[in-house]
């Protein structure tokens, strides 16, 4: 061997033994490195065996007054709250005052007689049928965030339903309507407002001393991080002004999220059973499996069982998963509606978990794609019959079709043109309502139309006289 390659190799070994290899804290920091003391950002939370092995925070919790993000910064934690409320109607059935099979209606008679089977269970597990709420206020011109709602919104937009998405367990479809009725169910059973019995039966036991509701969006929470949203001049505020809850408006701490995934392995709040309960993936009525349970979704995660259940909720973003075998569980909260807490919790994981992990799936090669057929254009006829006044009593809408320089749009309260993009004939999509499709008698005359979005698939619009 040439000296000179004997030079070279011995240089490399040692450059190899004097490099340390990358710590698992410094991975979170690069994971995290996007969120800086001029942006908002996130606080992530690592558990390992029971314990916390890491607590840190990075960006802005509130950008105007200078306040850095904290370990022990509260956030809102978006649907990652559905678990807690999923909890606290197992827990008032093992007070025996409700099993999670009864009918929705034993305890909330304001949700109409659809004359068919619509339990407990079926809204925990998404299998209800019952349109989201905020989708109708969405297709209203009143999307959450523009209106103070409350739970007597939520009880009055959902008494004025005349059907339901499907019929109950038959298929699947989010709806944060089923977690708001829920928590107004243990509220009525328990005789305890929800908040008050989430804190008395959960937090405390737990020691989740910083965890509460944002049942009340006007009352002052201490260290609470202010969300924010990105727009074309900057960052702009993106609160929830709301007070409905269950479905989402836990506000909680990365620290406190820790603690409630260790009650999965040592509880203190419920016991085996009650666990198994919570963590146990639904079935459909005819059987099938599908992965959500009560409150979150169980599946895997390049390789391992994974327990986990995303949040969003104006400008806030929340990912909490756990993954049983390893006794590793992961938080990350965050303040920036740009953020992406799922991706940042599994680069964690990647760096905790280590040869637990297979490798990542590889992509599909995009495949080719069929030659589009020519688009429908609605001729004058179609255009004509298309126009008009549609009116829902479920949405208190009004929707109207009419003809802005040879295109149709739809007119909405109080100022929102929307343009229709035609699909085929009779179907039409609209930004920020979905899919519109205009309903015909026999003999041609459209007569109604349909609104159709993922949480909502079809809400009529009669034509107005």
């Amino acid at each position: 061997m040439k000296p000179s390659l004997l030079a070279f190799l011995a240089a490399s070994i040692a450059l190899t033994q004097t490099q340390a290899p990358v710590s698992p804290a410094s991975a979170v920091d690069a994971t995290f490195a996007h969120w800086t003391a001029t942006t908002p950002g996130c606080a992530v939370g690592v558990g390992v065996n029971g314990k916390p092995v890491l607590e840190r925070a990075y960006g802005m919790a509130d950008l105007e007054r200078g306040v850095a993000n904290a370990p022990d910064t509260i956030f809102e934690a978006g649907s990652v709250s559905k678990q807690f409320t999923a909890a606290a109607v197992l827990l008032v059935a093992r007070d025996g005052k409700l099993s999670i099979d009864d009918p929705v209606r034993k305890y909330v008679p304001e949700v109409p007689d659809y004359g068919m089977p619509l339990t407990i269970r079926h809204m925990l597990t998404h299998t209800s049928g019952l349109r989201d709420w905020g989708s109708i206020e969405a297709i209203a011109g009143w999307p959450r965030g523009t209106r103070a709602y409350t739970h007597a919104h939520v009880l009055e937009i959902v008494s004025r339903q005349k059907a339901l998405n499907f019929t109950p367990g038959t298929n699947w479809s989010y709806s944060n309507t089923g977690y708001n009725l829920a928590a107004i169910i243990v509220s009525r059973v328990s005789g305890q407002p929800f908040a008050d019995f989430t804190r008395d039966r959960i937090f405390k036991p737990l020691g989740m001393t910083r965890t509460s509701w944002r049942d009340d969006y006007t009352r002052i929470v201490r260290h609470r991080a202010i969300a924010y949203a990105s727009q074309a001049d900057g960052y702009h505020e993106d609160m929830p002004f709301e007070n409905v809850h269950g479905n989402g408006g836990l506000l909680t701490t990365v620290g406190d999220l820790l603690r409630w995934n260790e009650n999965f392995v040592t509880p203190l709040v419920g016991d085996a059973a009650f666990l198994a309960e919570e963590q146990t993936p639904g079935r459909f009525t005819d059987g099938r499996a599908h992965d959500y349970a009560l409150g979150l979704y169980v599946g895997s995660y390049r390789g391992v069982r994974e327990v986990s259940h995303s949040g969003s909720t104006a400008g806030y973003r929340a990912f909490l998963t756990r993954f049983p075998a390893q006794h590793v569980s992961v938080a990350v909260l965050c303040n920036a509606g740009g953020a992406n807490p799922t991706q940042y919790a599994h680069a964690v994981a990647d760096a905790y978990l280590g040869t637990a992990l297979t490798a990542p799936a590889a992509r599909a090669a995009p495949q080719g794609t069929a030659s589009p057929s020519a688009p429908f254009r609605p001729d004058a006829a179609d255009a004509s019959a298309y126009q008009g006044r549609y009116f829902s009593e479920e949405a208190e809408t009004l929707l109207t079709i009419a003809a802005d320089g040879g295109d149709l749009v739809v007119k909405r309260r109080p100022d929102t043109v929307l343009r229709l993009r035609p699909v085929e004939k009779d179907i039409f999509t609209a930004p920020a309502l979905g899919t519109i499709t205009f309903r015909r008698t026999p003999d041609g005359s459209v007569v109604e139309l349909s609104v159709k979005q993922d949480r909502v698939w079809d809400l009529r619009f009669q034509r107005a006289r």
